[in-house]
Parts: C-alpha cells; structure tokens; sequence
C-alpha cells in the first residue's frame, strides 16, 4: 500500500480544531487496513512533518432512516496523530 493511498483526509470538527490548536494533534481519517507505522510513515513522507505518536480509533458507521428505507454508513477509521514540538500541518490555510 502507498502512502497516499492510507491518507483519506482530514476529520474538521469544533474539537479537532482545539486539538490541534492546543495539542499539536491532527485528526484524519485512513485507510482500515493500515497500521500506525503505516500512517505515520505516510504522514512524514506527504507532509514532511514529524510524528511523535499515531493513536487510531474504529468508528462504526451510524444507522439512518429516510422514511420507512433504513442504511448504514461505512465503518472506517480514524488517525490522531501527534506532531513533534515546531511541526504543524495546514490543511485551509489558503481558503
């Protein structure tokens, strides 16, 4: 698998942006089958940041209902990623 097939994107959320913001931490969402050496040899290599420390999380996807029709969202998976002191990742910056 290469590294930019692990790396879906980024998880934007009111308490992603305080983690990252208070935290070094980036949250985003990979690839299921990927490990943590995986992901954090991916984010190193796409956004040439250093990692201190990957945790993942499995978030199952929510039932929803549309009038009497009731599906399922995909399961997938999410990467916290903590970076080195000095290291940052800007996914708006330019918006």
């Amino acid at each position: 698998m290469k590294h930019y097939d692990i790396i879906r994107g980024p998880v934007v959320t009111e308490k992603t942006t305080l983690q990252k913001e208070l935290n070094n931490q980036v949250t985003l969402r990979v690839d299921k089958r990927a490990n943590r050496l995986e992901i954090k040899d991916a984010v190193e290599k796409s956004f040439h940041a250093k990692v201190k420390q990957v945790r993942t999380v499995q978030v199952k996807g929510k039932v929803k209902q549309r009038g009497r029709i009731i599906g399922k969202r995909k399961d997938w998976k999410k990467a916290i990623i903590t970076l080195m002191p000095g290291q940052r990742i800007d996914f708006f910056e330019g918006v």
